[in-house]
This record gives C-alpha cells, sequence and structure tokens, in this order.
C-alpha cells in the first residue's frame, strides 16, 4: 500500500525535500579546471559540473574518479537487488550516520522507484523498527547493523537475509551500498552542510 503524498515528510530533522549543499571548502572553478577534474565530473554524471559537492571532489581528481565509477557500479548495475533496495539501504545508512542531505537525495530515489514512502517515514522516526515485510525489514535490520559493526556481521546475519528471500547476488548488492555510504556520509559531513529550502530561499 503506498503512503505517498504530495506533503514533504520532516522528522527529526531528516526530510525527502531537495536540500542544497554548502562546502567550507571553495569548490573547484569550472573555467580553470583540468582535463582530468573535468573528466572526473564527467564520469559521475551530467550534472556534477554544477553540484557543489561534486566540485569539491575535484580538487582531488583521481579520488573522484574511482569515486564516480564505484558509485555507479554499485548503485545502478544491472541484475541483483532492486535498484529500489539499494536506495533503501543507503537512506539507512545515511540516516543511521546524521547525514541529512544523503538521506534527502536516496529516499527521493527510493519513492520514485518504490512509488511510495511509507517506510521512508519509518526509517527517519526509528530505524531500528522500519518495514513495511520482513523482507524489508530484514534489510534495513542488517544495513544498520552492518554500518554499525561491520566486524560482527556473521552467517547468521546472512541467513536470515536469505530467509526471507534474498539471493547472494542482492545480499553483496546491499552490503556494497551500505559500505559505499558508510564512507560517502562521512566524506560529506566534514565537508560541508546540508540547506533546506527555507534557508536557501531566505539566502538568495
Amino acid at each position: 500500500m503506498s503512503t505517498s503524498t504530495n506533503a514533504p515528510i520532516r522528522i527529526k530533522g531528516f526530510t525527502n525535500e531537495v536540500l542544497s549543499w554548502k562546502p567550507w571548502l571553495d569548490p573547484v572553478d569550472l573555467a580553470a579546471a583540468t582535463p582530468a577534474q573535468l573528466a572526473a565530473l564527467d564520469e559521475m554524471s551530467p550534472q556534477a559540473r554544477t553540484s557543489p559537492y561534486f566540485l569539491v571532489l575535484a580538487h582531488q581528481p583521481e579520488m573522484l574518479l574511482q569515486r564516480s565509477i564505484a558509485f555507479n557500479a554499485i548503485m545502478f548495475a544491472p541484475g541483483g537487488m532492486p535498484r529500489a533496495e539499494r536506495e533503501l539501504g543507503a537512506t539507512v545508512e545515511s540516516r543511521v550516520n546524521g547525514c541529512v542531505y544523503c538521506a534527502s537525495v536516496h529516499a527521493q530515489r527510493f519513492e520514485q522507484l518504490a512509488r511510495r514512502s511509507d517506510v521512508i517515514s519509518q526509517v527517519f522516526e526509528e530505524p531500528a523498527s522500519a518495514g513495511t515485510t520482513p523482507r524489508e525489514k530484514a534489510i534495513v535490520e542488517f544495513s544498520i547493523r552492518l554500518g554499525a559493526e561491520p566486524g560482527k556481521v556473521s552467517a547468521e546475519d546472512v541467513r536470515m537475509l536469505k530467509e526471507v528471500g534474498l539471493t547472494e547476488l542482492e545480499i553483496l548488492d546491499l552490503v556494497h551500498s551500505v559500505a559505499l555510504f558508510a564512507w560517502a556520509n562521512r566524506l560529506m559531513l566534514n565537508l560541508g552542510e546540508p540547506v533546506f529550502p527555507a534557508a536557501a530561499a531566505a539566502a538568495s
């Protein structure tokens, strides 16, 4: 059952609204960017040249290039776990890590793919109890455990995922999605801050 509405979700400082992002470092000036910087931006996405975040990462073009290759392979590769569930894993990890901007972006992507927002409200409210089906609950619980205590993830955790229908390839995709954002959240949190729509409008 879909619970998607036009009203934005705003729970405990998290939202599915489109946010801006304010870097604490000067982004790369596109007019002065090197070919390597431009290539790394373009590897990420067509919109990366206008993103303050990616323009900050472009100061280290090789890092951005490898990050872009890994991100696109993990989140968009065909087969394996449905993309909506990869986005759910990313949203859960971002919520647990306190990365408001990443949580908003990947909540939006989940909603676009799944055409519902019920589990997003639950994740924002209390991740530990979120999930609308046994499969979804298992994905959320595993995402929290892997992000918080990766060294304690065991064969039993994998078995529980298999019991609710996940294949080994789907489990691998989920592991990669959570691991990616365990790193990406910390990077973003150290380089800038999210800007909510009202604050962005007041500053313009």
